[in-house]
């Protein structure tokens, strides 16, 4: 075999290589970009938190990731943050807010508290008493698939204390809200 035809095999040789590389490259991209697409879709829609009803925990522009999946494996906890429409209006923008009375429960707002069956309900953070009880002025029996719900800025939220919002059914539930992505100075684990 002649010095050109073993440079030309090894010329063939080294692009069939690089082409196999690229390939090779070009699968892994696609592959991890489908992964990504398939884990946000399932697991991080967003949504922008408007006002200022979840301060401190959310400010009012904040992009949240929530968990779609969450609540179809199982339900909201107290103390969970959800994203929800309120009497599943597809016209109307999420609300957040965090979880306080449970499926079958019982609440009610007296002299600035929270009752939950009768016994008050101490909170781990330090909210301010709530100087409107709304309709929660007189008990509120939750049915099987409802919750009660407040914004953490409890006298600046429109929440389960008002009519229009009232009690939140699972079905209207979009998520539990998880994670703070924009801006950048509040990335954060939500709690």
């Amino acid at each position: 075999m002649s010095r050109r035809q073993r440079r030309k095999e090894q010329r063939e040789k080294e692009s069939k290589s690089l082409a196999q590389v690229l390939f090779g490259w070009a699968f892994q991209i696609v592959v991890v970009i489908l992964f990504a697409y398939v884990v946000v879709y399932f697991f991080g829609q967003s949504r922008t938190n408007i006002g200022q009803s979840m301060d401190p925990t959310l400010s009012g522009g904040d992009v949240v990731l929530i968990n779609e999946l969450s609540y179809r494996f199982g339900s909201p906890a107290r103390n969970d943050v959800i994203a929800f429409r309120p009497n599943g209006s597809q016209s109307s923008h999420s609300y957040m807010k965090r979880v306080i009375g449970l499926p079958g429960e019982t609440i009610q707002i007296r002299n600035g508290m929270i009752y939950i069956n009768g016994n008050a309900y101490l909170e781990d953070e330090d909210y301010p008493d709530i100087e409107n009880a709304g309709i929660a002025e007189e008990p509120i029996t939750l049915g099987e698939e409802e919750y009660f719900v407040l914004g953490d800025n409890r006298n600046n939220s429109e929440d389960s204390r008002f009519a229009d919002i009232g009690c939140v059914k699972q079905k209207d539930i979009e998520g539990k809200v998880w994670m703070v992505v924009s801006p950048r100075e509040h990335i954060r684990l939500v709690k």
